[in-house]
């Protein structure tokens, strides 16, 4: 029998759930905490929720803190925008408590927006600032920013300097392999940042001509891991979708921990149930219907409250796909909840499917699809959309 979700008193208090792990006594705590981010401690082997444009908001990471999520980061931030005072950019900046340690990571191809920008930050009090040279979206990249400065790899180190010139933070990198199959340059690239000063970097593990097609190579991440020169911690990020390949990356390429994006969409599980799997080698129970409209029910709640009851209805409706894949006929159900414009209606409408599949369950399918739930491919999404690394 598969080991079950389980909450304790004091889980239920915060929202917070509790699995039932051998004890550990304080020195194996103390000896786990082996990755260090600048003055950040975090467990062995943690587990990152990606930076993804239009997802990770303040709704979507509290379910993914409940689930797991060690270091989470704000939705990326145009450094223009920052220093214009521009709404949407300032509205990021927000976060809780509860989410700590948190990172707000910034985009831009302007030193002094940069280190103008960090200077802002610095006064929300986050725990780091991450710096993005590995959006590949087409209008991140025409501006000089995100994936284009693989190419001017000096420009990249000019913008980290100024940055961390401008901060007491942390600051870290998020990146890819190059720009194209040309100029996979990650190894240089991680070395130069780490002489700037950088405290960790995260790679993914295409290149920008990829966007998100094929698969990530992650033998370049474990090029950069086992440099005897690199000493900053390295995360690896693409295409880890399950406990399996959680684990068979950890033991293959030897990263200090990973970093997670598309495969969180809809299913927050990801992170208790690769944590469960490398602990005890054993997988958690799926998530049942009650426990995916519970999760359902509290994120567009919090949805509601963070952005009022248009936006906030509107904007959880691209989440529906992707926390109800895998029940058969369940594209009927997903249509009403489309076209609800009330918070009443939409709970009327998840009680009908929590009571028609309560003895059903979903078929297990690849949480890496998460993005293309929209209908549109992937290297279409990524050029007129968002930017999901």
């Amino acid at each position: 029998m598969r080991p079950q979700r389980r909450r304790s008193k004091a889980g239920d208090k915060c929202g917070f759930k509790f699995f039932d792990f051998p004890r550990l006594t304080a020195h194996d705590i103390i000896q786990n905490m082996s990755v260090k981010i600048g003055n950040i401690s975090l467990p062995d082997f943690p587990l990152l929720l990606a930076p993804m444009e239009d997802v990770s908001d303040p709704p979507f990471r509290y379910v993914c803190k409940q689930h797991g999520a060690d270091l989470m980061y704000s939705e990326f931030i145009s450094s223009e925008g920052l220093i214009r005072d521009a709404i949407k950019s300032k509205q990021k900046l927000d976060f809780f408590e509860y989410e700590r340690p948190f990172g707000i990571q910034i985009f831009g191809g302007d030193e002094e927006a940069m280190a103008m920008s960090a200077k802002i930050i610095e006064t929300v009090n986050p725990d780091l600032v991450d710096i993005n040279f590995g959006c590949p979206v087409k209008k991140v990249v025409c501006k000089g920013a995100g994936a284009a400065v693989l190419k001017d790899v000096p420009a990249m180190i000019r913008l980290t300097r100024a940055v961390i010139k401008s901060t007491s933070l942390p600051v870290t990198v998020k990146t890819r392999l190059g720009w194209d199959d040309e100029s996979k340059n990650i190894e240089e690239v991680a070395e130069r940042l780490q002489d700037t000063g950088i405290s960790a970097i995260t790679i993914h593990g295409r290149t920008r001509s990829q966007l998100y097609k094929g698969e990530a190579d992650w033998k370049l991440i474990a090029g950069v891991k086992n440099n005897p020169r690199i000493h900053i911690p390295v995360f690896g990020n693409g295409d880890i979708d399950s406990p399996e390949k959680a684990l068979e990356y950890k033991k293959r390429y030897g990263v200090d921990g990973i970093m997670i994006g598309r495969a969180a969409i809809g299913y927050p599980w990801i992170f208790d149930e690769i944590k469960y799997f490398l602990h005890t080698g054993e997988h958690l129970a799926p998530p049942s219907i009650d426990q995916r409209i519970d999760t359902i029910l509290q994120h567009l709640h919090r949805s509601l409250e963070w952005k009022g009851g248009v936006l906030g209805i509107l904007e959880m409706r691209r989440h529906y796909t992707n926390y109800l894949k895998g029940y058969p006929h369940i594209k009927e159900f997903r249509n009403e909840l489309v076209q609800k414009n009330s918070l009443e209606g939409i709970e009327e409408v998840l009680e009908r499917i929590r009571l028609y599949y309560k003895d059903i369950l979903p078929e297990r399918q690849s949480q890496s699809s998460s993005s293309s739930s929209s209908g549109m491919s992937e290297d279409v999404q990524v050029e007129t959309m968002a930017c999901l690394d």
